[in-house]
């Protein structure tokens, strides 16, 4: 009997809480009106059941009540009672509501309420965050419905299989006690399947009204689409144009303004003159947010200014951790950064003029021939120095020779921050990224470039290997550099006396040349060593080679 009880309990606690929530649930979701014409008296008449049920039970629980003589028993009852209060009260105002077909909540008595700024924060983003639910409520009161209908669809069995089994006891007991009390416990779980029945009913109308309401998807769409640039695109489209032209407005009056300061239009503008731009630029992008909301305003739109102000407030939030970069950016623009116009900075590797610092800056490489626009986040890392006049910016321009440090000898044909092309002679041509070419110190010909060329002679000539020898070679590599028209382009020449070697007295042929000689720079090398053999095959000098002595003792006798 006791078990009987409690599985009652259960099912009649499950039944009304659940029933109570999907109402609630039912009438939360339907805040629009309802047409009068899709009003269904059938809907209607099982309300009217349902309620009529919904009495019935609440009579027999005051009655059980009054002639309960147990406290824990009549608590017991009086939870019942209360839900099943809950439950009727819940089923009128569902009856109300769809017979009137508007939201009766509407009309209800409004409560004083006590300001508080949180609940004034939340009421203006209130409305776009209603407009989203709104967008989405008929998908997700179908699917609620659908919900509520598959839990009374799996309650209903249960509930008939509970009255089956209650008809089972009475008919097989012949305990006269147990038949009475199980005979009480008949009209409860008839009301409770009578109940599942109408809430079941009920649903399945309210789902196939529904149905019946939706439209194609194309249908729909259009719809939307026309709605949409009738009223919202429309002030949208506005809200722009009005963006665009305070931003235009603001922009001309301040060109037209700095015509008339001094030193504005100067290279590199003084301090005063960047703290008026940087305050144009604030008061621009505050005239073009308070527009915005202002045509919002006007129209009377609070979804879109709803949305205006959610994307304020994320701003706020977003510039209170970005504050200190926002700080070090306006210090670059105000020129007393790490970073400064007219300065020096070291930026990927290659030296670089600070030419312009803005939202986007300038760096400028004389050398390179190169411009590069950067944002001014890059900056921010970066420092800038003072540098000389005569201070270089790169090791070589374009068609300048170099010769790297491990031997490569060309001609510069592309050269930027990244890469490096130099053309050999021949034609073949290599490439190299721009560290990679820096690291190996290349020497730049085309501005002037010196060949030291060493030559042995024998010792025979020792007597005049540091006068004569010296002064007829040196006459001797002249006559050959105006033979061969190299001497237009030398710049200095010297023969000299180097050391007196192992088996040789070395000399050293010193000549400069101007840059446009570099490309030729072996050639001359190897023609100066070819003069130097011609000039002692012409005076008969030995040209020595190494030589091994042996000292022998002298014979002893």
């Amino acid at each position: 009997m006791v078990k009987i009880r409690m599985h009652v309990a259960v099912l009649c606690l499950l039944a009304g809480m659940l029933g109570g929530v999907f109402s609630a649930g039912a009438q939360d979701l339907d805040a629009t009106t309802v047409p009068v014409e899709s009003v269904s008296l059938d809907m209607l008449g099982s309300i009217v059941t349902l309620k009529q049920n919904l009495q019935q039970r609440i009579s027999e629980k005051k009655r059980a009540i009054a002639d309960s003589t147990s406290e824990t028993e009549k608590n017991n009852l009086a939870a019942e009672l209360d839900r099943l209060d809950k439950m009727l009260a819940s089923a009128n105002r569902d009856f109300e509501r769809i017979a009137t077909g508007v939201d009766i909540g509407l009309f209800d008595e409004k409560k004083e309420e006590q300001f508080n700024w949180k609940d004034e924060l939340v009421s203006l983003v209130k409305p776009g965050i209603t407009e989203l639910k709104r967008m989405t409520q008929k998908a997700r009161q179908k699917t609620s419905l659908k919900d509520e209908l598959s839990f009374y669809q799996q309650l209903k069995p249960v509930a008939r299989q509970a009255n089956e089994n209650l008809m089972d006891l009475i008919s097989r007991t012949e305990d006269n006690a147990v038949k009475q009390n199980l005979e009480k416990l008949v009209p409860e779980w008839q009301g409770v399947e009578n109940q599942i029945s109408s809430k079941l009913e009920i649903t399945q109308m309210q789902l196939a009204e529904l149905e019946s309401e939706e439209q194609s998807l194309i249908e729909t769409t259009q719809a939307s689409i026309k709605n949409f640039f009738k009223t919202r695109g429309l002030f949208l489209f506005i809200a722009l144009i009005s963006c665009i032209g305070i931003v235009l407005l603001i922009r001309f009056a301040y060109l037209s303004l700095v015509k008339y300061i001094p030193g504005y239009m100067s290279q590199y503008r003084p301090f005063h003159l960047r703290a008026l731009d940087l305050l144009f630029r604030v008061v621009t992008f505050l005239a073009a947010l308070l527009v915005v909301i202002l045509v919002f305003y006007l129209f009377e739109d609070w979804v879109l200014l709803s949305l205006a102000i959610i994307f304020l407030m994320g701003l706020g939030w977003a510039a209170k951790h970005t504050l200190p970069r926002f700080w070090h950016q306006s210090r670059l623009m105000l020129n007393i950064g790490a970073v400064r116009e007219g300065e020096r900075v070291v930026y990927q590797g290659v030296p670089w003029l600070v030419k312009r610092i803005n939202m986007y800056s300038m760096l400028e490489n004389p050398d390179l021939g190169q411009t590069l626009r950067v944002p001014i986040e890059t900056l921010m890392d970066l420092t800038s120095r003072p540098f000389r006049r005569h201070e270089p910016w790169f090791p070589c321009r374009k068609n300048d020779w170099v010769i790297l440090s491990d031997g490569t000898r060309g001609g510069v044909t592309s050269l930027s921050h990244e890469m490096v092309e130099l053309v050999m002679r021949g034609g073949a041509k290599k490439v190299y990224q721009t560290d990679d070419f820096l690291g190996m110190s290349p020497m730049n010909l085309s501005v002037n470039f010196r060949l030291k060329i060493g030559f042995g002679i024998s010792y025979n000539l020792q007597a005049e290997a540091t006068n004569e020898v010296l002064d007829i070679l040196d006459a001797y590599i002249r006559k050959q550099l105006a033979a061969e028209d190299y001497e237009k382009s030398l710049l200095n020449l010297r023969v000299e006396f180097s050391a007196a070697g192992s088996s040789s007295l070395d000399l050293v042929i010193i000549a400069d040349f101007e840059g446009k000689m570099a490309p030729l720079y072996n050639r001359i090398s190897r023609a100066i060593q070819r003069w130097c053999t011609d000039a002692c095959t012409e005076n008969d000098w030995e040209i020595p080679f190494p030589q091994l002595t042996v000292h022998k003792p002298a014979a002893l006798t």
